[in-house]
């Protein structure tokens, strides 16, 4: 009963981003400019860049995974009007876009969610569904990504994300 507790406890701290959330938001990614390291509980390593570009509009994550130097993925952050939204370009060769929907001010985490894609044939196709980011400090960043397809998260993967 008191996980439960804890678990309700945890939930009703998350609430909808507003419009002043999403600019905060994007500033914080703003701020992540610059190169990182990460590791992935799926057992890869890679090294991040964070690039501010069009004038501010937009951040720019590349990766780029130690183990395949020639490959890695792309996604940019961005505001679109009052929202938050991720473009995600993904190995699998799909770009599902996100949208910053709840915020937890206590533990830092945004959660963002599908809201479209382009190169899949439905929702049913492979595709990153949604990100969890949780700032854990200026050199620290956590996040969860879900893997979802055939009506339903397959698999999640979480990466730690260090500053160099």
């Amino acid at each position: 009963m008191r996980n439960a507790v804890l678990i309700l406890t945890l939930l009703a701290a998350e609430r909808a981003v507003t419009p002043a959330d999403a600019k905060a938001i994007f500033a914080r990614f703003q701020s992540f400019a610059g190169t990182w390291k990460a590791r992935s509980t799926k057992g890869w390593t890679e090294t991040n860049t964070y690039e501010v570009a069009a004038k501010g509009s937009v951040v720019v994550n590349r990766s780029f995974f130690d183990d395949e130097p020639n490959d890695g993925m792309l996604t940019t952050i961005y505001l679109d009007g009052d929202r938050l939204l991720m473009t995600h370009y993904c190995e699998a060769r799909n770009q599902p876009t996100l949208v910053a929907a709840t915020i937890d001010d206590a533990t830092k985490r945004v959660v963002f969610r599908y809201v479209s894609g382009t190169n899949m044939k439905s929702r049913e196709t492979g595709h990153m569904d949604s990100a969890v980011f949780e700032f854990v400090d200026e050199s620290h960043v956590r996040s969860r990504w879900s893997w979802y397809a055939s009506g339903k998260e397959q698999w999640f993967e979480d990466v730690e994300q260090v500053r160099k």
